[in-house]
């Protein structure tokens, strides 16, 4: 892996715009599930802010991922919460949450256990209720979904008990942006423009939130068929990005008054960090490798100069790299020392070891059972949760699109 060399210099002519934040309060939520799920252990720790260093080993593993090893990786400084302790019966049955979904994109849970996933063409939000009807908490309004682009994904507030606030990210007329709304006596309230001047186009339009261990949200996007975004600071297209809950940049990013953590990306889709406080994303290539990053503030990963491990100075080397048609990822989550990939063209599940200093060999999983996967998430349940996504583009079977939850037991 090749690390970047110091970036220094400013983003000029940003073309991101902010709305103002809406002050007034919100009212009391009264609770929207009646059970609290059994809690697993949930490993997230703060954004790492310094590089590992060390020297680099590739090798390349018999499912035809290839991996870079970095040695002397230090472990990065953690600011999370205590993870409550895990269940004491690990569970054994695979559940289908939900069929018959129209194109669902992104699952995420309140912090009562409660499911709730994004329709990206319908822009409806659904609460989710494993052996009953999904719950409509209704539309998301100004979305003009378009190819690729639509409702995407979404994020639960760190402080949603008190503020009951939902964010997402969404493909308007002239842009992708994010809102924040709130969630309401079941109802999705009027949302408030947080960021645009995100780049939309049929397709590389990113759209995964996130909030980091560190309180601030993180927006991943894509660099909507104009390669040359990626390396464009000024753009907010082919970044990650790192912002208040109003939309502002974040205190600490690396370039000052930017919200950009990190560019060169084509098309990120994923992002999760571990316990020791490291941030990772999934990646869409082009036509040849598609990547596993480990994600370092101010780093250059490339696109469309390199794509893939190019041992270009000035670039960051993917962890793994895969044939795109092996992979295609799109989420991430973590569960202990594992990340799980969903992939859509390669209709599989990728486990992706961590080790002290990077990665294992990765494993391929459920290949071609479900078909397309969009959303992988470690449900509250001690389950991975996963999202088919069939019906806008595959082979949709009997039920499609669905949400399935799988016991470890079933990760085969």
């Amino acid at each position: 892996m090749v690390v970047g060399t110091a970036l220094a210099a400013d983003a000029a002519g940003g073309q991101w715009r902010m709305a103002p934040r809406s002050h007034a309060p919100s009212r009391a939520t009264p609770a929207l599930a009646t059970a609290v799920l059994a809690a697993a252990g949930l490993l997230l720790a703060g954004c790492t802010r310094a590089a590992p260093s060390g020297a680099v080993d590739s090798a390349s593993s018999s499912s035809g991922a290839t991996t870079t090893t970095t040695r002397e990786a230090p472990p990065a400084t953690s600011t999370a919460s205590p993870a409550p302790s895990s269940p004491t019966s690990p569970p054994t049955t695979t559940i289908t949450v939900a069929t018959g979904l129209d194109v669902p994109w992104s699952l995420v849970f309140l912090p009562d256990g409660t499911p709730l996933l994004s329709l990206r063409e319908r822009a409806h939000v659904l609460e989710l209720h494993p052996g009953g009807r999904p719950r409509d908490l209704g539309p998301v309004p100004g979305v003009v979904p378009a190819g690729e682009g639509g409702l995407l994904g979404l994020a639960v507030s760190p402080t949603f008990a008190t503020d009951h606030e939902l964010f997402a990210y969404l493909t308007a007329a002239h842009d992708n942006r994010v809102v924040r709304m709130t969630l309401e006596d079941g109802r999705l309230g009027t949302p408030t423009t947080i960021l645009t001047g995100i780049p939309k186009a049929g397709n590389h339009n990113g759209g995964r939130l996130a909030f980091g261990p560190d309180g601030f949200l993180y927006v991943t996007t894509g660099d909507a068929g104009d390669t040359a975004r990626a390396q464009d600071r000024s753009s907010l297209g082919g970044k990650i990005l790192r912002v208040t809950r109003d939309g502002r940049p974040a205190p600490g990013n690396p370039f000052a008054g930017s919200p950009v953590w990190s560019y060169g990306h084509r098309n990120v889709q994923g992002i999760a960090w571990d316990g020791r406080g490291r941030m990772f994303a999934s990646e869409f290539g082009q036509d040849t490798w598609d990547e596993l990053n480990l994600i370092r503030p101010g780093a250059n990963y490339g696109w469309p100069v390199v794509e893939g491990i190019g041992h270009r100075a000035g670039f960051v080397d993917p962890l793994v790299q895969w044939p795109t048609d092996d992979a295609s990822p799109s989420a991430i989550c973590i569960m202990g020392d594992v990340i799980y990939m969903a992939a859509l063209r390669g209709e599989s599940l990728w486990r992706i070891p961590l080790t002290t200093n990077g990665v294992g060999s990765p494993q391929r999983l459920l290949h071609g059972r479900y078909g397309r996967l969009r959303d992988v998430e470690r449900g509250p349940d001690g389950r991975l949760w996963i999202v088919t996504n069939n019906t806008a583009r595959g082979t949709p079977r009997p039920g499609d699109d669905r949400v399935v939850a799988l016991p470890p037991s079933a990760l085969r």
